[in-house]
Order: C-alpha cells, then sequence, then structure tokens
C-alpha cells in the first residue's frame, strides 16, 4: 500500500508524465519529406526537411536517357514546390510550365528557373535501374529504382510531431537515408 508521502511523489510523476505524453504528441518536431509506396502506409524514406530547404528528385529520361534534375522545396505547412529543372537537352513531358520560370543556360545544361509551381503530395512511378530515380538530400542520395523499381510511390511533405518522429525511430523508419545512401560529389549535387 502506497503511503501519503508515496502519493506525494507518484501523483505529481503521473501528471508530469501525461504533460509529457500531451506535450510530445502536439508539439510539432517538424516537416518531414516521405516517399511511401502507393500500395504501402509504412514510408520506405523519412528525410527531416526545413521549410524552404531544397531536394532534388534526379534521374535519366526514358526517350534518350539523358540526365535531368528537378529541384523542389517544401513551405512550413509541407506544400511541395517544383523550383527548377536542370537538363541537357528539352525531352518530351519538360519545360512546359505556362507562364513559370525562365530559361537560362547555366554551366553547360539548360535551365528552367524560378517556376515555383505548387504540387503539394505527387506520386511517381518509379523507373527501373538505369532511370535510376534517385533523392539528392543534403549531399546524400537515395535510388528509388534500386529499392522499389517499376512501383508507385507518393511523394509528401508532413509535419511530425516529437512523438511520431520518436515512434517512426523506434519502429524501422529512420530519418536518414535507407542503406542506399552514397555520398555526391560536387559535380553530382
Amino acid at each position: 500500500m502506497v503511503g501519503k508521502t508515496g502519493r506525494r511523489f507518484i501523483l505529481p510523476l503521473v501528471g508530469l508524465s501525461f504533460l509529457f505524453v500531451l506535450v510530445g504528441g502536439l508539439w510539432p518536431e517538424g516537416l518531414v519529406l516521405t516517399v511511401t509506396p502507393v500500395s504501402g502506409k509504412r514510408p520506405i524514406l523519412a528525410l527531416p526537411l526545413e521549410p524552404g530547404e531544397r531536394f532534388t528528385l534526379f534521374y535519366f529520361h526514358s526517350v534518350n536517357h539523358l540526365p535531368i534534375w528537378e529541384e523542389h522545396s517544401a513551405d512550413g505547412q509541407g506544400q511541395i514546390y517544383i523550383e527548377e529543372e536542370r537538363f541537357l537537352s528539352l525531352n518530351a513531358g519538360m519545360g512546359n510550365w505556362q507562364g513559370r520560370g525562365h530559361h537560362v543556360l547555366r554551366e553547360g545544361f539548360q535551365v528552367i528557373e524560378g517556376i515555383h509551381k505548387p504540387l503539394g503530395s505527387f506520386v511517381l512511378r518509379v523507373g527501373s535501374p538505369g532511370v535510376d530515380h534517385t533523392i539528392l538530400w543534403r549531399g546524400t542520395s537515395t535510388n528509388l529504382s534500386n529499392i522499389v523499381p517499376g512501383q508507385a510511390v507518393e511523394i509528401r511533405c508532413e509535419r511530425w510531431s516529437i512523438l511520431e518522429k520518436l515512434w517512426h525511430q523506434l519502429h524501422g523508419q529512420r530519418l536518414e537515408v535507407r542503406e542506399s545512401r552514397e555520398r555526391l560529389s560536387d559535380a553530382e549535387g
């Protein structure tokens, strides 16, 4: 049986624990960029992202097999924007941003910059190895074509609370690039 002294310690401890769970569950930790197979519920990739921070979707075009870099950002609410496309040659399905951005030449590449078109979340059909759909983030790369070739994935930015972040970390959803992480050279990023 717990005496008066024990209750004096237990009640505040229970109250502090409840407060920690309440605050941790509601307090936003920040944005997390997630890549989740459309057929699944668990992200295959989760990366912390600061509002305005850019990440890049890199791949080789399916027609002429030339490299393409699409730079994206997210605002504080998690809305994803396409900011810029960089490529060697204009390909099918590219370069039409209707009144957004302008075309420049930069370091041997054609660039459409200043697009800032809201996309929200979007679905990507990941190509096979060779297409190499790759997320470039903070000097690292994750080749989705090596992880989920041929699958549709949803790319989205979410606000996670402290407890959500902890839950995903404890259940295998590490907030870092997975095993396919590779450091980029300056020329790649």
